[in-house]
């Protein structure tokens, strides 16, 4: 594997990939060691997990800085990613005892019923380059908790980053083969997925790769957990704060270069505040610094790769064409890397791709509602489900249609965002299943219900 830094185009590092013969000597390794690991003391992985912590607190720059160069993070999101990754470690060794602590049930006199959580054993997991540490540690740190060991698939050009988590869990204390980097093909996923020794699989990435995985382990009958792409929602009703919205709409549209399965991609603008609305986001993406990602003023770097850029602006032109009219960017920048502006279109045509597809990357598409309820049906009006994001200063306003919203989540006067301490996840084409909180490090245990008489 070849690692190129997308600032600047030079090659960075190389990795010898690992192929089929090296994962299966990897499972036999992960089985290896699941057979101790699961009878550790839970309070023995508590601590462990603590460890990692301490080790990302130690390194957040040299993580960052690796973060940077191979996926172009903006190296002051990066520092928060490592730091979020710590807060999510802490979290589950401060909550996991009581995470996954025995549930007692009304029984007869004399009798006792229960529901106990138990690992499954193996679970391989498919990680994507968006958010390398962060992805990863959001299955690995409540998985590996609970007692089950795993193997790392992760994305083509973030192999540093998933070397350097496998040595975090090393440096921690974690035996050998409870966590494992393989830096294998995509095509070799399925063969691994069918082997009987892996148990489980999660999945984070785009709406073929969830299908290809959930088809496998729908044939090995073994359990998945899918977060998949988003197409999110941000509602400004006619009560709501612009200048709180606009500012916090740009950040939400931009994060990450724009490369966010929960950035606000469609901007749902009631009719009395539209063009106030519109005036005001355009001049908060205007204002965005867009350059070099290791530089701490920098807003948005270049796009991860050149080819995604190239799919980017191939959307934003068919979607032109078809009638949408940019009001800001639109063009790719005149400069060495993938670097594309922050983009705003309005007009959107029904069924272009602005419409109708993910744009991942920083573009939003801005719509005009009559009303209220013509809100809440373009927002609804997506085959994606992952989040969305409510404005209005009435708060019994916003809950009451956060309810009508079809999402995993709902944020009202906030963006939609992930937190250690509540579930996270989507519905229809987004996926399915839940990640963090106690929902999280539940997903991949045996609910054993076990009935003393």
């Amino acid at each position: 594997m070849n690692v190129i830094n997308p600032a600047t185009g030079d090659r960075i590092e190389t990795y010898e990939d690992d192929d089929i013969g090296d994962a299966k000597e990897g499972l036999e390794t992960s089985m290896d060691a699941y057979e101790s690991w699961r009878t550790r003391p839970l309070r023995e992985r508590e601590l462990l997990l603590s460890n990692v912590a301490d080790i990302l607190g130690e390194n957040t720059e040299k993580y960052a800085e690796l973060m940077t160069r191979e996926m172009g993070k903006p190296i002051s999101q990066a520092r928060g990613e490592i730091e979020k990754c710590e807060w999510l470690c802490n979290h589950y060794a401060e909550h996991a005892d009581a995470y996954l602590g025995d549930d007692y049930h009304p029984s007869p006199a004399g009798s006792a019923a229960k529901t106990s959580y138990e690992p499954l054993g193996v679970v391989l997991a498919v990680m994507p380059w968006n958010f390398p540490f962060w992805q990863v540690f959001r299955f690995a740190a409540p998985y590996l908790t609970a007692g089950n060991v795993g193997i790392l698939k992760h994305a083509s050009n973030v192999p540093g980053c998933a070397k350097a988590i496998e040595e975090i869990f090393r440096d921690a204390g974690y035996p050998e083969g409870v966590f494992q980097s393989l830096l294998l093909p995509s095509s070799s996923v399925e063969d691994l997925l069918a082997d009987d020794r892996v148990k489980a699989a999660t999945l984070t990435g785009s709406g073929p790769a969830g299908r290809a995985i959930a088809s496998t382990a729908g044939e090995h009958l073994k359990k998945t957990v899918l977060e998949l792409g988003g197409s999110d929602p941000f509602v400004v009703l006619d009560d709501a704060d612009l200048d709180d919205a606009a500012e916090t709409g740009a950040w939400a549209r931009n994060q990450n270069s724009g490369q966010s399965c929960i950035a606000a991609k469609r901007f749902i603008v009631h009719d009395d505040v539209y063009d106030e609305f519109v005036d005001r986001l355009v001049d908060e993406f205007d204002a965005l610094t867009v350059g070099d990602p290791m530089d701490d003023d920098t807003d948005i770097g270049p796009q991860a790769r050149v080819d995604l850029m190239e799919e980017l602006h191939e959307q934003v032109e068919e979607s032109v064409d078809a009638g949408a009219t940019v009001e800001i960017g639109g063009e790719p920048l005149d400069r060495e890397g993938p670097f594309y502006p922050p983009t705003i279109l309005t007009d959107i045509p029904e069924g272009s791709p602005a419409d109708t597809e993910e744009l991942f990357g920083p573009v939003a598409s801005v719509y005009r509602a009559t009303d209220e309820e013509d809100a809440i049906e373009t927002a609804n009006d997506t085959e994606f489900g992952l989040g969305a994001s409510i404005w209005t200063q009435d708060r019994d306003r916003g809950d009451r249609l956060a309810g009508r919203i079809n999402a995993g989540c709902v944020y009202v006067n906030q963006l939609v965002k992930s937190d250690p301490r509540v579930p996270f996840g989507g519905v229809k084409e987004s996926g399915y299943g839940r990640e963090l909180s106690e929902i999280g490090i539940q997903e991949f245990v045996n609910r054993k219900t076990i009935w003393v008489e």
